[in-house]
């Protein structure tokens, strides 16, 4: 069955600052957005979970620069993405944001809607457009304290998000621009199905917390070493394993974390 084609994408603001929430992401028809189960999450759940999972599952068209929820807003879904990737960022009172993690199909956006807050200091905002599927607040928190199958694996998975956090922190403090460049394309790439990335170098330095000339200097030098090449917003890998050797242990402390902790090894 061929993947349904992603959402248009749409316009980012020039400075992460002024993204503000818009419409909230339409229902699809379910035949347009795919398999549920490509997320690793929903696949992971045992067949009785997942029958009674599914009838809460809305589609739903993740288009870039979607922001799924804003600081301090109250969460009103968890979404589970399928071909889409989703940042989780942190603002400061000047505008300047970093991405503190980042989610595809192998997990869900919303952790606080089971682990008993309703809203978060940060803000999520789609970065590769695609689908995915979405379940309301009562409804994922309702399979929570039903079901010992789901808590558990929904723990284990908010454990692996946060070991990503905690590492994306110490690699933004300790480590090269280079040297982060080639994380965040090998985490992005972890959650697409090719090993093409859509993206500028201007929403990379937003996701990095540096300025663009930083990301551009170390998108020439990936380039020169044959490892990328990038053209007009396409950044295609060229040499993934390369690109492993180059980069810092972050991306394989977060890679095998996620193997240990989700059932289906989610990560490559």
């Amino acid at each position: 069955m061929p993947m349904p084609s992603a959402p248009p994408s749409t316009p980012l603001a020039k400075s992460a600052g002024a993204l503000a929430p818009r419409n909230p992401p339409r229902p699809l028809r379910p035949e347009l957005a795919g398999d549920p189960r490509a997320n690793r999450l929903l696949a992971a759940l045992p067949d009785a979970e997942w029958q009674r999972c599914q009838q809460h599952l809305e589609p739903v068209a993740l288009p870039l620069g979607e922001v799924l929820y804003e600081s301090g807003v109250t969460l009103s879904h968890a979404y589970f993405p399928t071909t889409a990737i989703v940042s989780l960022m942190y603002m400061t009172e000047s505008g300047s944001s970093s991405e503190i993690a980042v989610v595809g199909n192998e997990g869900l956006v919303g952790v606080p809607l089971f682990m008993g807050g309703s809203s978060t200091p940060g803000r999520a905002v789609v970065r590769s457009a695609g689908f995915g599927f979405r379940m309301s607040g009562p409804a994922i928190r309702e399979a929570f304290s039903r079901s010992d199958v789901v808590m558990r694996l929904l723990l284990r998975y908010t454990q692996a998000l946060i070991a990503q956090m905690a590492q994306i922190a110490v690699c933004n403090r300790h480590h090269t621009l280079d040297q982060q460049l080639c994380r965040w394309l090998l985490l992005s790439l972890d959650r697409l199905p090719g090993n093409e990335i859509v993206v500028t170098q201007e929403l990379i330095a937003r996701m990095l917390g540096v300025r663009r000339e930083g990301v551009t200097e170390a998108a020439l030098s990936l380039q020169r070493a044959a490892l990328i090449s990038y053209h007009r917003g396409h950044i295609k890998v060229l040499d993934r394993p390369g690109l492993e050797k180059r980069t810092c242990e972050c991306y394989a402390v977060v890679r095998d974390e996620y193997r240990r902790l989700l059932p289906d090894g989610s990560g490559k």
